[in-house]
């Protein structure tokens, strides 16, 4: 029950704010489920994948799809997706938490002085 949750808030926010799998779904295996960071990081790449789709059908139907610009975006994302699964591999979990709450607390620091 709390995987569905959290899919459900993970589709929620995603289709709100644009966001999801790492900075939903991560936190949340981590924490509510006990998931280790890497089990719970390469789950939530999974998931993002359907979320993603469901997301793209809605925003599509709307005509608010630029095919173009997501291909651009996200080709490249695939490949940077592939760099970041050889780093993780070789840092350790205690790294990885550290490193991904500094990168959610910039963002959010960014976003409230930008």
């Amino acid at each position: 029950m709390r995987l569905v949750a959290i899919g459900l808030l993970a589709g929620f926010f995603g289709a709100l704010f644009g966001v999801g799998g790492g900075i939903v779904i991560v936190p949340l295996l981590i924490v509510v489920a006990g998931f280790p960071p890497r089990v719970a990081a390469a789950t939530s790449l999974a998931a993002i994948g359907i979320t993603a789709l469901a997301g793209t059908i809605g925003y599509g139907i709307a005509g608010e799809v630029h095919l173009w610009y997501g291909l651009l975006v996200g080709l490249p994302a695939a490949a940077g997706a592939i760099a970041g699964t050889v780093v993780q591999h070789r840092i350790t979990s205690r790294s990885l938490a550290l490193s991904f709450s500094a990168l959610l607390a910039g963002i959010g620091v960014w976003m409230l002085v930008g």
